[in-house]
């Protein structure tokens, strides 16, 4: 099948290589030519623009950081609106549900379905095609490339309403977020309190505090000092604003997820802009006066 795929970042790129290795002729356009290049010496078609990725393939697929980039992209000049074969626009992104809703729109003018498909299972998913797929959309142009999405990961069908794919992957990155927050608040708190960081993940993770974040993102990136997990805190930042708007629109209380969205911006603020998930610790150590370091075993 000919797939155009938008956004060749973290992500992205995993996703469009395994299409290529998959057999898909791929065609593909980044604002960066050195992503372009990478995947074309993969085997990838390079497009000029996102216009031309349209002329080339019927199923045209994002992931791009932002919900105002998704909507340039899809629907600006010399976007993916423009283009003269496109079919399908299959946004991998996390945008939320009203842009997905308004962006669906706008493409349903041109004869163009959007199929809301956000993904969860970070870099390493992409690069394993274990990632979670959340799709709304009418179904059965969702089952038309069941086959494309199955080779990055499992599909979960959320409905056909627009923006119903959005709301679910909101849900899942505030509580991904949360699990975060809250391990760096008491990682630090046994720390300053004299436990051995590795025993503290050892019991959390045999018991009932366990979460991804103690099975997973803190022996990789805190303990060791790296802070690489390949998701910037200022994403993150994103999702849960997203997440916070749409329940203040459906009048549902969060005060959990505030105070999530508060130490997200300290984190952004303190550390900066490129600030990986993973430094979300870093506020709250500078406060208490110790680091939550061990060496790898």
């Amino acid at each position: 099948m000919d797939i155009g795929f938008i956004g060749l970042g973290n992500m992205g790129s995993h996703m469009a290589r395994r299409l290529l290795e998959a057999g898909h002729r791929v065609v593909v356009y980044d604002t960066r030519q050195q992503a372009i290049g990478n995947l074309a010496a993969l085997g990838a078609v390079a497009a000029r623009s996102p216009a031309e990725v349209a002329d080339a393939a019927e199923t045209v697929m994002v992931s791009l950081p932002t919900p105002d980039i998704v909507l340039a992209v899809a629907t600006g000049p010399n976007g993916v609106i423009e283009g003269g074969r496109v079919r399908r626009f299959v946004d991998l992104s996390t945008t939320g549900a009203v842009m997905a809703q308004r962006i669906f729109k706008l493409l349903a003018e041109r004869g163009i379905v959007q199929i809301d498909c956000p993904v969860s299972g970070g870099v390493t998913g992409a690069e394993r095609g274990t990632l979670a797929l959340m799709a709304s959309g009418p179904r059965d142009e969702i089952a038309a490339i069941e086959p494309v999405l199955a080779v990055i990961g499992r599909m979960f069908f959320l409905g056909e309403r627009s923006g119903a794919g959005q709301t679910m992957k909101l849900v899942n990155n505030v509580l991904s977020a949360a699990a975060m927050t809250a391990t760096s608040e008491a990682m630090v708190t046994g720390m300053k309190a004299g436990l051995d960081p590795q025993m503290m993940l050892d019991v959390i993770n045999s018991g009932t505090g366990r979460n991804t974040a103690t099975e997973d993102k803190f022996a990789k990136a805190v303990l060791p000092g790296t802070f690489n997990l390949g998701f910037t805190a200022a994403l993150l930042l994103k999702d849960v604003k997203l997440f916070l708007a749409e329940r203040e629109a459906l009048g549902v209380p969060t005060e959990v997820i505030a105070s999530v969205e508060r130490l997200l911006q300290l984190t952004v603020d303190e550390v900066g802009l490129d600030a990986d998930i993973s430094a979300v610790v870093q506020p709250i150590e500078n406060r208490a006066g110790v680091k939550v370091r061990a060496p790898r075993a």
